[in-house]
């Protein structure tokens, strides 16, 4: 069990260092290294995401750094979405073809992830220069008069999404949100892009745990790792080369996912 602790302590290092989502590193993790079913990974890791976001959501609500009506936009759409998808799930059992499509969400996601982690900072400096006021001048009025259903539409992507590969409450979340809100401040996206991926990582935690498919123990040492890895890496943030190891993360998650994909592809083409 202590290589889980072990493996909390890395991810929650490199979370704090360079941003990039716990779940898109943590999920590939326990599937190569430690086995685990996709299933049984995305379970795990969606509580494992509950509890350590909980924490950032707190910081960034003690300095009023969430918008809490567009978190409210989000859930509408994203926590059903997510329910809808652990019904179905109930529904059809976790049946081997069931298994795949999780893998190949999950790889999808981390490509997603990985290649918007490269262009981050071009984002956030185009789209996240916000000057901490609300004006959204920066939209057409076309898009403007549709941003709210958008919204709730995107939040509907992300539950399904996430409740299948436990990818996509981050890096997705956050550029939707700089392309929806161009005028909001960077901190602000990032306060609420945590916040909303609270209740829906939990929401999708706990229908994988009707599931049967999270392990408890597992859990709690990742967690034990996880916590002071993310303290100690947000520490560390200031003072690492975040440009020399944001790219070479990326680039792992480009190779881990399409390696992934590859060998699911083969798997379920051989079944």
């Amino acid at each position: 069990m202590l290589a889980f602790s072990v493996a909390g302590l890395v991810v929650g290092l490199a979370v704090g260092v360079t941003g990039v989502g716990g779940g898109s590193l943590m999920t590939p993790l326990l599937i190569l290294l430690f086995g685990f079913a996709p299933s049984a990974a995305v379970g795990t890791d969606l509580l494992y995401a509950a509890g350590t976001k909980g924490f950032g959501t707190w910081l960034h609500g003690r300095q009023q750094t969430v918008d809490w009506r567009v978190v409210g936009l989000m859930a509408a759409g994203s926590l059903p979405a997510a329910i809808a998808t652990i019904v179905w799930l109930h529904f059809v059992g976790l049946h081997p073809w069931v298994e795949h499509l999780m893998t190949i969400t999950l790889c999808v996601a981390i490509i997603a992830t990985a290649v918007l982690t490269l262009v981050r900072k071009r984002l956030m400096a185009r789209f996240g220069s916000g000057i901490g006021s609300d004006n959204d001048s920066g939209l057409p009025d076309r898009l403007l008069h549709w941003r709210e259903p958008i919204t709730v539409f995107g939040g509907v992507v992300l539950g399904v999404l996430v409740t299948l590969s436990s990818v996509g409450a981050g890096v997705l979340g956050t550029t939707m949100l700089l392309l929806l809100y161009p005028r909001r401040a960077a901190i602000r996206i990032v306060g609420t892009d945590i916040a909303h991926a609270v209740p829906l990582t939990l929401v999708a935690g706990l229908g994988h745990l009707s599931l049967g498919t999270t392990d408890l123990p597992v859990l709690g040492f990742l967690l034990l790792g996880s916590l002071p890895g993310i303290y100690l890496g947000t520490r560390l943030g200031s003072r690492l080369p975040d440009g020399l190891l944001r790219p070479i993360i990326s680039v792992l998650l480009l190779l881990i996912g399409s390696s992934m994909l590859i060998d699911s592809a083969r798997s379920l083409l051989g079944s």
